[in-house]
């Protein structure tokens, strides 16, 4: 038999909240992230809003030193994963570091100190340049640093998938405790690309949003008004552990990790294959990975993006995949109030589809407002529901076809 592994930890840096005791009533509360970008001067951009991370003070984390070294995507890692680490209770001694591992993916890594750096290296040439450039913006930095703050040696890696990163680094991570590689796994996903070529890259793509004078009523996955997704920045990190290791210490736990489901589209760069037949096979390889049958699942966090070539094909394969079952299941996407977090995404929705097991409540897809025909399942618009369900399952796809479907079984102590 598969060793079993559960949530005992969570760790969000959100737009909507920082920690669980923030970010979750926002949610159920329908708050929007969104607002006008404060990075960066935004007046020559097509789209002038975003979900950013609100009052985060790296140095509450971090030492102050160490945080002028490291890229704002790191800084967020290290504060999801002690916020994560807290909560799980979780200590751990020299003679079980070997056991203790990190998996955390990002899309695109330290932007903002790649754009910084190139400017200053044009206007006053290479000696300028700081030695920490290099680690700065490498993606596998913020499973470094949260590897050396807690000499956790076990297996350590950045998972790079777009907006699939996230769920990849939790999928692994369940596979990797499950096989007997590791015990206890930090692992989600971080990124903040709100940033000039971030923002500027996703509008010559045509992807964002350009509601600029409603922001709040931007991301509006499943809507038939939708106009692209709202940029988002954050970490959602959880820490996975092995069921019988949390028991032994009584840790808190949220669901079990039940199963996991990753491939290709095998189609194109951006969008999905037709009838989303990529992402069907990968909701379908995480049933069989979990020994569930469509009828076990209750709640799917969707992708759900916002945009509209992503939100009907997704209802397609949901509605493929689970067939007469599909109306029955409440579908939210969390994205219409946090935004898209990109290759924190994953970490974050598993984050909270664990939370909405263990608490009984489904949060909303916000903004709904106008029925899609192309998208006609119960996408909970509005209002949060309490409804105790067994199974649910997190969708993440990303650019260049790269699919991650994880389930999360609420533990009832069997």
């Amino acid at each position: 038999m598969s060793r079993r592994v559960v949530i005992t930890g969570i760790g969000l840096v959100t737009p909507v909240g920082i920690g669980i005791d923030v970010a979750w009533p926002a949610l159920l509360r329908g708050q929007s992230g969104a607002a006008p970008i404060t990075l960066f001067d935004t007046k020559e951009f097509v789209t002038t809003f975003g979900c950013e991370v609100k009052d985060f003070d790296p140095t509450v984390w971090i030492d102050k030193r160490l945080s002028k070294t490291l890229d704002r995507f790191t800084q967020f890692a290290l504060a999801a994963a002690e916020l994560a680490r807290a909560d799980a209770g979780l200590e751990f001694g020299e003679d079980e570091a070997d056991q203790v591992g990190v998996f955390v993916g990002a899309g695109l890594g330290g932007v903002s100190t790649l754009e910084e750096t190139h400017s200053l290296l044009l206007e006053r040439g290479p000696r300028r340049m700081s030695p920490y450039f290099v680690p700065a913006i490498i993606v596998n930095i913020a499973p470094g640093h949260i590897s050396i703050r807690y000499g956790a040696r076990g297996p350590n890696l950045s998972q790079v998938s777009a907006c699939s990163s996230g769920a990849h680094a939790i999928g692994d991570a369940y596979r990797c405790i499950e096989r007997g590689d590791a015990d206890v796994m930090f692992a989600g996903g971080t990124e903040a690309t709100i940033t000039p070529l971030g923002v500027g890259g996703f509008n010559a793509a045509k992807a964002l949003s350009r509601r600029n004078d409603d922001p709040q009523r931007a991301s509006r996955p499943f809507d038939a008004e939708r106009d692209g997704f709202v940029i988002g920045e954050g970490a959602g990190i959880v820490i996975l552990e092995l069921l019988e290791r949390a028991k032994q210490r009584g840790a808190p736990i949220y669901a079990e990790l039940a199963g996991y489901g990753l491939n290709g589209d095998a189609h194109h760069i951006t969008a999905p294959s037709p009838g989303g037949r990529g992402a069907q096979r990968c909701m379908q390889m995480a049933l069989r990975s979990a020994r569930l049958d469509p009828s076990d699942i209750g709640y799917i966090n969707a992708h759900g993006t916002s945009t509209r070539m992503n939100d009907a094909i997704e209802t397609q394969a949901i509605k493929a995949v689970f067939g007469d079952h599909a109306p029955r299941m409440a579908v939210s996407s969390t994205k219409s109030m946090t935004g898209h977090l990109l290759g924190a995404a994953g970490g974050v929705e598993t984050s909270i589809t664990a939370l909405a097991l263990a608490r009984g409540i489904i949060p909303p897809t916000i903004n709904y407002e106008h029925p899609d025909p192309d998208c006609d399942l119960d996408y909970v618009p509005n209002q949060p529901r309490e409804l105790q369900v067994e199974a649910a399952l997190s969708n993440s796809f990303g650019f260049g076809g790269t699919n991650a479907c994880l389930i999360l079984k609420r533990y009832t102590g069997d």
